[in-house]
């Protein structure tokens, strides 16, 4: 994996030592709101910076200033190798909100997907209800290809029930991304 750089930040593999700033974001409520996954406690965030560095679909985005890590990209293929299609996803720290991190960190990543992989095509998703999900993925010049009914859940009721939701799938194509960046 190879470690790409913005103006403002880092993007890098996971390493077990990321556990720290990774609980400060996923043991908050409000973030993992969305996520397939409830808040995660210190172990559990040891646990899964450990699996993060081990899989090369997660990204770590900190701040070059000084590493903090404020939060991660979701970058992985998906389907049939020869379709080129990638599928991105991000996870950020609240007390970064508001600054472009998130929009920075997915520019620089669908960079590297069309340029150095060469993606045809990325695809992103998000839950109706996340506003402001919705609104980085047509920052990213994302077009809305759809509105699926109820095709996933991310969390389950106490006795173990799905709770299923709505998604909103985007995609760029490999000619939309160099035609906005001549």
């Amino acid at each position: 994996m190879e470690i790409l750089e913005t103006e403002r930040l880092i993007i890098r593999r996971f390493s077990a030592e990321d556990w720290k700033d990774l609980y400060e974001y996923l043991s908050q409520k409000s973030v993992v709101k969305y996520e397939p996954y409830d808040v995660y406690n210190e172990d559990a965030s040891k646990e899964e910076a450990i699996y993060r560095s081990q899989n090369d679909a997660f990204w770590a985005v900190c701040l070059k200033e000084n590493n903090k890590l404020i939060g991660n990209v979701y970058f992985q293929q998906q389907g049939s190798k020869e379709f080129l299609t990638w599928e991105i996803g991000y996870v950020f720290n609240p007390a970064y909100y508001g600054k472009g991190y998130a929009t920075e960190a997915c520019k620089r990543v669908l960079k590297y997907g069309f340029e150095q992989l060469g993606a045809h095509r990325i695809i992103g998703k998000c839950n109706p209800e996340n506003t402001p999900s919705s609104r980085l993925l047509e920052r990213l010049l994302m077009i809305r290809e759809g509105h699926f009914r109820k095709p996933a859940y991310s969390k389950k009721t106490i006795d173990g029930k799905a709770i299923w939701h709505d998604a909103y799938q985007y995609s760029i194509l490999e000619e939309d991304w160099f035609n906005s960046t001549k």
